[in-house]
């Protein structure tokens, strides 16, 4: 399995930035797509965002028009710049490599150890 690292949270107030990382072990094109999810405390596992191989986005409506997902293939890194981050965004956000399964859905499969992004008002 990829092994998938995350790096780039921390601690912001409300309205700023951060920008998330996944690193990949492996060429991240072998996957039918990469993407995020989060974790509130207390909260189920959520999709954030996630982009196909042929860099077809989708956000969730909740980060649509705030977070940007993105690919480099030559660095097998996705990145996940958060703008205008409010206090609802903490959580510990998890990179994940999605692959086909027996009926062609191409689900998230492999999953990093998280993140943690926490914004204060």
């Amino acid at each position: 399995h990829v092994q998938l690292m995350e790096s780039g949270g921390g601690s912001v107030q409300t309205g700023g930035s951060l920008k998330l990382s996944c690193a990949a072990s492996e060429d991240i094109p072998n996957y039918c797509a990469m993407g995020w999810y989060r974790q509130a405390p207390g909260k189920e596992r959520e999709f954030v965002s996630r982009i196909s191989t042929r860099d077809t986005t989708t956000y969730a409506e909740s980060v649509e028009g705030r977070f940007t997902i993105s690919r480099d293939n030559t660095k097998n890194t996705v990145y996940l710049q958060m703008n205008t981050l409010k206090t609802e965004d903490t959580a510990i956000y998890y990179c994940a490599a999605f692959t086909w399964n027996v009926h062609w859905d191409c689900r998230p499969d492999n999953w990093g150890q998280g993140t943690q992004v926490t914004v204060s008002s």
